[in-house]
């Protein structure tokens, strides 16, 4: 029997003639995929999808409602365009419609955020049923008899199938992300991108949670056998899902958290890891999950006939993914939260080859490279690509924070001064050359694990620290088991001039960056911030 809601769609003024399934399970979801069409299993077990065109979130086609509530309240800019109310009522009206005309629909009701006092209820809407089990994959699933009095305070309505209209509806194209905190709604149209739907719901709680005195991160999380929680800040591949699984410690999830006075607490009960070249070898926690019934695989490409998965293929995407329960990890916190943090982890891929594998920072430096949110990529594929990219995500995570960055940074300083954190800088890029160059290759997981263990355990505060002349920062000289080459950024590179230079031009890329934070900081900030030769 489906456990529903005494609030029904009818109540949220939807009216339709679909058939509507109401928080099924995994076995039912994927079954139910399968009958529609949506996917086809693997051998051993996982559902595989492909999303079309969009193999990852459409950034310039998602907009806020402005209005009395957002006007002064939203940080308006490239990440947070505003859509009109007019235009969004269209967008409602056009969408409401849509739902009435579908024969099937799948509602699941979840929590976003695992500690009680700070969670969100939401009610997501999906003419999917691998979008549903997606979503109720990745967001925390209330108890089955909790669900009768389940009261949704935002609701999410995604149809990969509708196309909006820009005139209409003020948008950028037919795929449409529309956000409204005042009638707590979110509209996805037009893609079949399922992380829009979780990216949705970060974006909520990253609104409502800093007037809570909450610090909402973009962020992977564990805890050591002594109760020591760590914290990963860092963009998408830079290593924040893979380090984060580690089995000598307890997973309290791997993408987003909020720190209260209490705990450090996950705002998912899923996982959402990059498949691409993922190895038995380096990730075997990750890996063991693309053996599982209930692991949903987007973009990996997979023999019709065999059902044999290639986890190497990038021919569908870059940025083939899984999602899968967090319990499929072994050894998870058994609430979803952990201690409040004693380390802090920013998480950099640098492409330029120029940061140390480790750094350790003070609370201000730590606050710098927290507005800052720094990697660098090698600028696609094409011929002729010749330089790394710097990237720019303030708080590691711009594209879904609607609040000024100010307001995440000075939370994040206070937190940090309160608890007595220690924060570390770990680059997991390139080593002795930019990335362009031949022959130059990632920084070794085994050296990052390393480090990232010495750090954590204690035993790297006592070693011996130079300061790094460019970034300011402390490196520590030696470290026990780890090649001291490796800990000099400048000594890997057989052209010191051109490490020089190269190290030149990423502070001054740092420097252009922070103007735009100079007059939210205080002091100490100000004076912790890179300053170009």
């Amino acid at each position: 029997m489906q456990a529903k809601s005494s609030i029904t769609l009818v109540d949220q003024g939807i009216s339709t003639h679909a058939t509507q399934f109401w928080n099924l399970g995994t076995a039912p979801l994927v079954e139910a995929a399968l009958a529609n069409g949506e996917g086809i299993l693997a051998k051993d077990g996982p559902l595989v999808v492909k999303t079309g065109k969009h193999t990852g979130r459409s950034a310039s086609d998602k907009f806020i409602v402005q209005d009395a509530e957002t006007q002064d309240t939203v940080w308006w800019g490239k990440t947070n365009v505003p859509m009109t109310p007019a235009h969004f009522a269209a967008l409602k009206e056009d969408f409401f419609k849509a739902l009435g005309e579908k024969d099937k629909l799948y509602v699941a009701d979840l929590y976003g955020g695992s500690q009680p006092e700070y969670r969100v209820n939401v009610r997501v809407i999906n003419e999917f049923a691998w979008h549903n089990l997606f979503i109720r994959t990745l967001l925390v699933r209330p108890e089955a008899q909790a669900l009768a009095d389940f009261a949704p305070e935002y609701t999410i309505i995604d149809l990969p199938t509708f196309g909006a209209d820009p005139a209409r509806h003020g948008c950028r194209s037919e795929t449409v992300i529309a956000v409204n905190f005042t009638e707590k709604l979110i509209l996805i149209g037009g893609t079949r991108y399922a992380g829009e739907m979780k990216k949705s719901v970060f974006g909520i709680l990253n609104y409502l949670l800093p007037t809570k005195g909450v610090m909402p991160m973009h962020c992977s999380a564990n805890i050591g056998p002594n109760g020591d929680t760590a914290v990963f800040f860092g963009l998408s591949g830079t290593g924040k899902t893979t380090l984060s699984a580690d089995a000598s410690r307890t997973l309290i999830g791997d993408d987003e958290h909020g720190w209260s006075d209490q705990a450090v607490f996950n705002f998912e009960g899923g996982c959402y890891a990059k498949m691409i070249n993922l190895s038995a070898e380096a990730e075997p926690e990750i890996f063991a999950t693309t053996k599982r019934f209930g692991t949903v695989l987007e973009n990996v490409v997979i023999d019709e006939d065999t059902r044999v998965i290639d986890l190497d293929d990038n021919s569908l995407a870059e940025n083939s993914r899984g999602s899968y329960p967090i319990d499929f990890i072994p050894n998870t916190s058994e609430k979803n939260l952990g201690p409040v943090p004693k380390n802090i982890i920013f998480l950099t891929a640098d492409a330029y080859g120029v940061l140390p594998p480790i750094a350790r920072l003070t609370p201000e430096q730590a606050m710098y490279h927290f507005l800052s949110g720094y990697t660098a990529r090698v600028a696609g594929t094409e011929i002729g690509v010749t330089e790394p990219t710097a990237t720019f995500s303030t708080c590691f995570g711009a594209p879904f924070m609607p609040r000024h960055p100010s307001v995440y940074g000075n939370l994040l300083k206070e937190r940090i001064n309160k608890g007595g954190v220690t924060c570390w800088l770990v680059n997991t890029g390139w080593a002795g050359g930019k990335a362009t160059m031949p022959g130059i290759k990632r920084m070794p997981i085994k050296v990052t694990r390393a480090l990232l263990n010495a750090a954590l355990d204690g035993s790297l505060n006592s070693a011996e620290f130079r300061t790094d002349p460019n970034f300011g920062f402390e490196v520590p000289v030696a470290v026990n088991g780890v090649d001291s080459q490796i800990l000099d950024p400048r000594a890997m590179w057989a052209d010191k001039d051109g490490y020089d230079a190269t190290a030149a031009t990423l502070v001054k890329a740092f420097v252009d960056n922070f103007a735009q934070f100079e007059e939210h900081v205080d002091d100490g900030v100000r004076s912790a911030a890179l300053t170009a030769a």
